[in-house]
């Protein structure tokens, strides 16, 4: 060896521990792995590594500190090895997944879809199974049985137990349910019954998403599941419910044949009118057992499965089951009935031709159960009426029964009023002396102003009889009963400037003070609220009658309201805006249902709110302006537990300077006006008459702060082919009658007994409101200010003797109205809505300008509606 090469460094010292210090230093590799570990707060200690964990890392990577690749010395020649080579343990769910970087990681492979979809299905089939098995199908028998209702009066003490299926069911087998009734119903509900699995899945999905989505609700379509629903269970829209029916409906398709379930469900299934299964239809609708059923009439029956309260001609509840529109959607199920069964080869066409050409086969009318007799029907037809339209209990649940039933309804205030329309009936109604007495009906109705309860009605002669319910919608004009909306509107709104625009006059207005002067002489030409003639579609005026075409000349609002001057109100109407008078109506408590379309005259009354809702509204201005709608149900019990239970709500429609206003003016009417048949002693009455057009009604309607009252009188024949509202002219041998004759008269009766032994409360004074206007063509000359003391006789110049402006009520002592009865012993005073007759180019005849339609007493038969829901009645 050369001397000149060079020679290793000795190690210091000698020996093994030189030796172990020789090893332990770094190749250059380490070096460079080492670099980044010395710069750590721990590269002081330890060695080269800092620490044992530090060199741990650092043998488990390559060079610069990198993790080593597969393949690579030390790397454990793959995925599966770590720490030197050892293999690593595999995970039972690979996630997230090993061996991936930044999204690959957690993005799930294909195996892992596939075992959770498979997971996912084999749980749901267990779930499915687990419940099949501990479901029970609950007994027929019993869960499909039909119990009474209780209600109560307003004291607690029972009233009657009626209801729940008033014609029992009467299980008949299939082989007595006639063929043509069971195709008829598969045809229609469900024609591939004996073909599916008593279930549809698609149908049960889409009701569970209507349902999350908070739309409409929807049942099952098989008649399988209509079956299960029925018999087993609740009438409740909910998940629960609709999990439990399709269980159950599966469980009852595996083991029941097809036969029991279509009997069991022609059986159980409501068909309306109290009936459930199908004997009781067939009596119910057509008075006969089910045998006898032809295809037509199965093919109506049929139809009734769909929504008996929609289907019955008859009518209803709620304001989409009129009899015109149910009898019409009546007939058009029943012909789509038959042209299905045709179609899918139930019924031969020649057959359905044949029932075609023979027509509708309209059912009888319905039976009111024998213990409604008197006015019992008809309390317990609004209290159900209300109570479906206020709660979540339906109409079958409520006929299936079982309900206690809490009304407001005062057993001694309806026998009041009871006794009061048949004392006038008895005394002065007498049909088989006078042809024009014949088909005179009365209806009433009495509400708390402070609660809303409605504690009497009278709904006609004997619900046995006469099915309709006067006390609800019947389609009758209130007439000049209307006219303190008018007021309310131009106390609240006020009269528009005539020399503005329509804009700005919409935005100039003043409010209107009951001493505000408005021209009442007869005939008068209608006028826009700047002046401008009103005409109407065809170019016509209207000149607007009084009754008895009286000439009033100027005269204040209070006066015209006194003696029910249509002039000054009919214009007071188009100067606030008839939209407004409209509003107020709608705020007092009127149904908008029942309010007539816009015209001109809308203002005179040719709505036809019910009694019901006509005593609401009155009352909202005995309370001072606070308006409560009219309820009949205090509370719903069943098995215990509460049903349903009213909640009072009020709003204030009116300000209290309004509505005070209101009552000062309509005790005018009372103390010296057309309603002094109203008087009740020394207690305060308001209240205001209404007759229409060709008399064919007469109304009084008033309050007290205690109780709001409206009774109406009218003539319609319910046997006629064409109903309509006949006069009332002749009846009980008097030439005319108005609201200030017979309804007065029984309101005086009816009121004076139920307020008896209450405390005599007085309103709230009415505090000054408005300015004095003039329209009408009324000007504040001298000689156009009016008197509000008329002359005992028909004046048709205006007095000479001024009114005292600052007098807010007239004083009783009033010289008598001509047409009233109890003041000057002569015969009936009142208002008419009055006619028109045309000028040059004008209208003609009498009647109303616009298009407002003539009453329509079909409107009005059985099945409710009015207060709770709209027309029908």
């Amino acid at each position: 060896m050369s001397e000149h090469r060079r020679k290793p460094p000795q190690p210091e010292g000698s020996g093994r521990a030189a030796a172990r210090r020789a090893a332990q230093q770094p190749t250059p590799g380490r070096r460079a792995a080492s670099a980044s570990s010395s710069a750590t707060p721990d590269s002081g200690r330890g060695g080269q590594y800092g620490s044992r964990s530090d060199a741990r890392r650092s043998t488990q990577h390559g060079p610069a500190g990198g993790r080593r690749r597969p393949g690579e010395p030390g790397s454990g020649g793959g995925r599966g090895r770590r720490d030197g080579g050892r293999p690593a343990k595999k995970r039972f769910i690979d996630y997230p997944r090993a061996g991936k970087d930044g999204v690959k990681r957690w993005l799930p492979s294909w195996k892992l879809v596939l075992g959770a979809c498979f997971t996912f299905i084999g749980l749901i089939l267990g779930t499915v199974g687990v419940a099949l098995a501990v479901v029970q199908v609950p007994d027929e028998q019993k869960a499909a049985a039909v119990q009474k209702n209780v209600y109560y009066w307003s004291d607690g003490k029972q009233m009657v137990v009626a209801g729940g299926g008033s014609l029992n069911r009467q299980i008949v087998p299939i082989a007595k349910i006639p063929m043509s009734m069971q195709q008829a119903v598969i045809s229609a509900e469900n024609a591939s019954f004996y073909d599916d699995w008593g279930v549809d899945p698609m149908g049960i999905a889409r009701a569970v998403v209507k349902m999350a989505q908070g739309g409409e609700t929807q049942s099952g379509s098989t008649i399988t599941q209509q079956f299960v629903k029925n018999t087993y269970l609740s009438q409740e829209q909910t998940l629960k419910r609709k999990a439990t029916e399709l269980l159950i409906s599966i469980k009852v398709g595996a083991t029941k044949d097809k036969d029991e379930i279509l009997a069991g469900y022609l059986n159980t299934a409501y068909y309306g009118r109290g009936a459930y299964g199908i004997q009781a239809a067939a009596r119910a609708y057509y008075d006969k057992d089910c045998t006898q059923l032809t295809a037509s009439e199965s093919a109506y029956l049929a139809a009734t499965l769909n929504g008996p309260n929609l289907y019955d001609p008859y009518g209803g509840q709620g304001p989409a089951a009129t009899p015109e529109k149910n009898l019409k959607r009546s007939m058009d199920r029943w012909k789509w009935t038959l042209d299905r069964e045709v179609e899918v080869g139930h019924l031969p066409a020649a057959e359905r031709d044949k029932w075609v050409s023979k027509g509708f086969p309209k059912p009888q009318k319905p039976k009111p159960a024998t213990n409604r007799a008197g006015q019992i029907g008809y309390l317990t037809d609004l209290a159900d009426n209300y109570i479906v339209a206020h709660s979540t209990i339906g109409k079958s649940q409520l006929d299936r029964g079982g309900y206690q039933i809490h009304t407001t309804f005062d057993r001694d205030k309806v026998n009041a009023l009871s006794k009061a329309v048949e004392d006038v009936r008895k005394a002065n109604i007498k049909p088989d002396v006078r042809e024009r007495d014949k088909f005179v009906q009365f209806g009433g109705a009495s509400v708390e102003p402070k609660s809303g309860k409605i504690v009497a009605i009278y709904g006609g002669e004997n619900a046995l009889e006469h099915y309709t319910n006067n006390a609800d919608y019947t389609g009758v004009q209130v007439g000049s009963t209307f006219k303190p909306f008018v007021l309310a509107a131009a106390m609240t709104h006020g009269k528009r400037d005539p020399s503005l625009g329509r804009s700005q006059g919409d935005s100039q207005r003043t409010l209107v003070s009951p001493e505000s002067i408005y021209d009442g002489n007869n005939k008068l030409t209608l006028r826009e609220y700047n002046g401008s003639v009103w005409h109407d579609q065809n170019g016509g005026e209207w000149h607007q009658a009084n009754d008895g075409d009286e000439e009033r000349g100027p005269i204040t609002l209070r006066t015209a309201m006194q003696f029910s001057v249509n002039t000054p109100y009919i214009q007071l109407g188009m100067d606030v805006g008839t939209d407004l008078v409209k509003e107020a109506a709608l705020k007092a408590g009127l149904d908008k249902d029942q309010l007539a379309s816009i015209t001109p005259t809308f203002s005179l009354g040719t709505s036809a709110p019910s009694a019901i809702r006509l005593a609401g509204s009155y009352a909202t201005f005995a309370a001072s302006g606070k308006q409560i709608d009219p309820y009949s149900v205090e509370k719903v019990e069943k098995d215990g537990k509460p049903a349903y239970s009213h909640e009072l709500e009020s709003k204030l429609a009116f300000s209290p300077k309004v509505a005070n206003n209101v009552t000062d003016v309509l005790k005018t009417v009372v103390e010296a006006g057309t309603g002094t048949h109203a008087k009740l002693g020394d207690r305060p009455v308001a209240g205001k008459t209404g007759t229409t057009d060709g008399n064919r009604s007469a109304w009084f309607a008033g309050y007290t702060p205690q109780l709001s009252t409206a009774i109406g009188m009218y003539r319609v024949d319910p046997n006629a082919k064409k109903q309509e509202f006949l006069s009332l002219r002749g009846v009980g041998g008097q030439a005319t009658i108005h609201g200030a004759s017979y309804p007065s008269d029984i309101f005086a009766d009816y009121m004076g007994a139920a307020l008896k032994g209450q405390p005599v409360e007085q309103f709230d004074p009415a505090e000054p409101l408005g300015e004095k206007v003039y329209g009408g063509g009324a000007s504040p000359s001298p000689s156009a200010v009016p008197s509000t003391t008329p002359s005992a006789t028909p004046s048709t110049t205006p007095s000479a003797t001024p009114s005292k402006p600052a007098s807010p009520s007239p004083s009783a002592s009033r010289s008598c109205h001509p047409l009233d009865r109890r003041c000057q012993q002569q015969g009936a005073g009142g208002t008419t809505n009055g006619g028109g007759t045309g000028g040059p180019g004008g209208i003609g005849g009498t009647g109303d300008p616009g298009t407002s339609p003539s009453p329509d007493p079909s409107r009005g038969r059985p099945g409710g509606g009015g207060l709770f829901g709209g027309p029908s009645g």
